[in-house]
């Protein structure tokens, strides 16, 4: 326990006695720092905050009634943050002087007379050896609580029991968030607060700032104090502590180690999302190069899969200011375990999801205020037009300032969506159904090759793949679609024909 007016009151109770403090005046219970004696008339450049003073007062002997003076003194002592006054009787004055305290009961210095003879040399001995036992108890108590904790790092759910321990060490609550603000750990006692909007929006916000920093917030009358862990742009979470007392360093070393603790354990967390993030990327360009057997293989045993088509593919820029998003899609892509695929391509992320995606991960992409594009419904074989559709609408969501755009917006605003609002779609089925004839005379299926293939971007093995033919059969095909058309596919302008009819031969 700490020394403090009190204690020193109890230990000398027989020749004490406190006239000005207690429970209706200033506190006697605060910590004290050390014990002066003087008979100056200003001793506070000798003196500092939390300092208690004894005097027996033969600095008011040439004017013992003058209350100026006695004013003055006080007021000095308690600017200065002096703890008390020890007034010493019985050898200068025989008793105190009233006006002494007036002045304190005026100023809230608390006063105490010294009765007897006792010397001041022995308070300052006896706070000097409590002080020093304070200091022994708390050396004690830090390796204690510094073993407590290394043991319950050794268990095998070590940071949960860490972070248990520490509660226990500080008598605090201690709650853990991962690098998306997702509670990882919560005291019993903590359920309702990581519920709390304001709660969440500071762990996130500590979060997105992908900085390390230590923060405050207050919850109803409960302050918490928000510690981010990791380092560089990308943090692995946030450490939260309420209710927490600093009574000495040894608490904050405690909480210190606490801190490098979790953050061990949020690292080896961290490098496994490292491992899948490369792990994303290999397999990505293995679909756009059309090695869909292995990647489907790979990402059944490791995500759950890949989504089903029909796909919507989604490009968007990554924020420069943290990595925040990409730990946030790795979230989503776990809680929608084979619906949602997610890989970092250069400066640009890529989505996969199904025709219809989670309306959490659009609400992800568009908070951050990022510009995002999508691409029509695609396959994962036609996954390299669903890219560039995703691209391309992203290119005319920057250039116009919009939040998203589709790519069959983008198409509706341009030439195509010129022609539809002209009904051009009559004139396109006029230019296809001779191919649609032969498809029904001759029991072929030129019309919808040809659609797959200007699709595709007229890519061969793509095609081919889609349709389950071989390429030369597929070249037969375009060939003979091309003569009943009478256009030369191997020209860009005929081929340009071609694409323009078959996207708006749907149209009225």
């Amino acid at each position: 326990m700490p020394v403090t007016i009190r204690s020193l009151l109890n230990h000398w109770n027989g020749s004490t006695r406190l006239v000005v403090g207690g429970t209706e005046g200033p506190s006697i219970d605060e910590p004290l720092r050390w014990v002066h004696s003087s008979e100056l008339a200003d001793p506070t450049p000798f003196l500092d905050a939390g300092h208690l003073l004894l005097t027996d007062g033969t600095q008011f002997q040439k004017q013992p009634h003058d209350r100026n003076i006695y004013d003055s003194y006080v007021a000095r002592l308690s600017e200065h943050g002096i703890a008390g006054l020890g007034f010493g009787t019985s050898l200068i004055h025989s008793e105190l002087p009233a006006e002494l305290e007036e002045a304190c009961r005026r100023h809230g210095l608390p006063l105490f007379l010294i009765t007897d003879l006792t010397p001041f040399l022995a308070f300052s001995r006896f706070v000097a050896d409590e002080l020093a036992r304070e200091q022994t108890a708390r050396i004690r108590w830090s390796l204690d609580a510094q073993r407590a904790i290394a043991r319950a790092a050794m268990r095998p759910d070590g940071l949960t029991s860490i972070l248990a321990e520490l509660e226990k060490q500080l008598n605090c609550s201690a709650l853990l968030f991962d690098a998306v603000g997702t509670c990882i750990r919560a005291p019993t006692d903590g359920a309702n607060i990581q519920q709390d909007n304001m709660f969440r929006d500071a762990v996130r916000s500590a979060l997105e700032r992908g900085t390390r920093s230590a923060s405050h917030v207050m919850i109803g009358r409960r302050e918490f104090m928000l510690q981010t862990i990791g380092h560089g742009k990308r943090l692995d979470g946030v450490l939260a502590l309420g209710g927490l007392d600093w009574p000495d360093p040894a608490a904050t070393d405690l909480v210190n180690s606490v801190i490098a603790l979790a953050g061990l354990a949020l690292t080896q967390t961290r490098a496994l999302d490292k491992a899948h993030h490369h792990l994303r990327a290999g397999l990505f360009e293995q679909l756009l190069r059309g090695d869909r057997e292995l990647a489907t293989r790979t990402a059944t045993s490791v995500w759950g899969g890949l989504p089903r088509a029909p796909l919507t593919v989604i490009v968007t820029p990554q924020p420069d200011s943290s990595d925040f998003l990409l730990d946030a899609l790795e979230r989503e892509a776990a809680e929608h375990r084979g619906r949602v695929f997610f890989t970092q391509r250069e400066d640009r992320i890529v989505v996969l999801a199904e025709a219809t995606p989670p309306d959490e991960l659009l609400q992800l992409l568009t908070q951050h205020g990022i510009p995002i594009g999508a691409s029509t419904a695609t396959s994962v074989d036609t996954l390299p037009r669903g890219v560039a559709e995703a691209e391309r609408a992203l290119r005319h969501a920057v250039e116009t300032g919009q939040p998203n755009v589709t790519f069959q917006e983008f198409l509706d605003r341009g030439v195509l969506g010129l022609l539809r609002r002209e009904h051009a779609g009559t004139v396109a089925r006029g230019i296809l159904r001779v191919l649609h004839e032969h498809d029904a005379e001759k029991g072929s299926d030129l019309l919808t090759t040809a659609r797959v293939w200007v699709n595709n971007e007229c890519a061969w093995d793509t095609t081919a793949r889609e349709l389950g033919i071989h390429r030369h059969t597929l070249r037969n095909r375009i060939q003979l679609a091309g003569r009943l058309l009478n256009l030369d596919l191997d020209v860009l302008r005929d081929r340009l024909e071609l694409w323009v009819a078959v996207q708006l031969m749907t149209e009225d």
